[in-house]
């Protein structure tokens, strides 16, 4: 597409965003070469939040990148006003781009006298005013049934698995960190085109973990642990323990949502990993940082940014993976 039709074809599309992740919805307008859309999001002295918008959105087609990443509850509410904000103004489509979904953990009744946040959030977002949702790499992906608006899922692996792709891979594993993320891991597996092993973990609460066995062979091979994001960094640092127990040698980390909440960075640092890959989903918090050359960011930006304009233009989203 030339530049000339490319704007012509993105003359009616607007970004906004809220405080969560600025640098990441510059990187994606950078993708569209579109500016980002003119918002004022701040707070009254009493701390509620205030928004204005600053230029005409009427009959604009709108997206607003927003992860509700930590702090969650404030970034969740500036998603809801500004969904609110844009519908009032008469915007035509108001599409909420969630890189990160947060109260993603709760997605069932797993036991009795519990909540399910990850319905409840998708109806605030839908009673919001949201016509569409785009989301990447959820927690449970079957939270796309949660919502009664269309909702498109990508996947940030393309991302990950082709820095990994420029690796020397010929003795290499992917190893899911338990049961429940094998259909992810096996997709690495097979866009690599290398083994995968899964490591057997039972969760006792929300932060506490038991690894158990190995699944598959380790040993004298470089591992790369595939899962959705890393909180308190529990799971990959016994995951990563483990399969150096069983022989395994340099232990890599691929995750889309780095959360790293708590203590994690120090786990991390003193785990037997090697490197480990994440993405800008989420902005690296300073515990993070600490890491330094341990941790590389990788940008879904262009992923993100590819996807606004299929949904804007109306074309499929599905073949951006099948292509792959």
């Amino acid at each position: 597409m030339d530049e000339k039709n490319r704007i012509d074809t993105l003359n009616n599309i607007k970004i906004f965003t809220g405080n969560s992740n600025r640098a990441l919805v510059k990187r994606v307008c950078d993708y569209l070469s579109i500016p980002v859309g003119n918002a004022t999001v701040g707070r009254f002295p009493d701390g509620e939040i205030d928004v204005k918008v600053n230029e005409d959105v009427r009959g604009s087609d709108i997206f607003i990148i927003q992860p509700t990443c930590p702090p969650v509850n404030d970034n969740l509410t500036e998603l809801l006003i500004l969904i609110d904000c844009f519908k009032r103004a008469s915007s035509a489509r108001v599409t909420a781009v969630l890189p990160y979904y947060g109260y993603a953990r709760k997605d069932r009744k797993d036991e009795g006298r519990v909540p399910i946040t990850a319905k409840l959030v998708a109806n605030l977002i839908t009673k919001a005013g949201a016509d569409r949702l785009l989301t990447m790499d959820l927690h449970a992906a079957q939270i796309q049934g949660f919502f009664d608006i269309p909702v498109d899922h990508l996947l940030a692996f393309p991302v990950i698995s082709d820095y990994y792709r420029k690796k020397d891979l010929s003795n290499f594993v992917v190893v899911s960190p338990d049961v429940g993320g094998i259909k992810i891991a096996r997709l690495y597996s097979n866009h690599l085109n290398i083994r995968l092993a899964v490591v057997d973990k039972r969760r006792y609460g929300p932060a506490e973990t038991d690894v158990g066995f190995v699944i598959g062979d380790v040993e004298g091979r470089n591992a790369i642990i595939i899962d959705d994001l890393i909180a308190t960094g529990g799971s990959i640092c016994q995951a990563a323990r483990v399969l150096k127990e069983k022989g395994a040698k340099d232990i890599y980390v691929g995750a889309t949502h780095p959360v790293l909440c708590g203590a994690a960075a120090e786990k991390l640092a003193n785990a037997p990993i090697k490197e480990i890959a994440v993405t800008d989903t989420i902005p690296l918090n300073e515990h993070a940082k600490s890491l330094g050359e341990k941790i590389k960011v990788l940008t879904v930006s262009n992923l993100l940014g590819e996807a606004i304009k299929r949904i804007h233009t109306n074309t499929s989203i599905s073949s951006m993976f099948t292509e792959q």
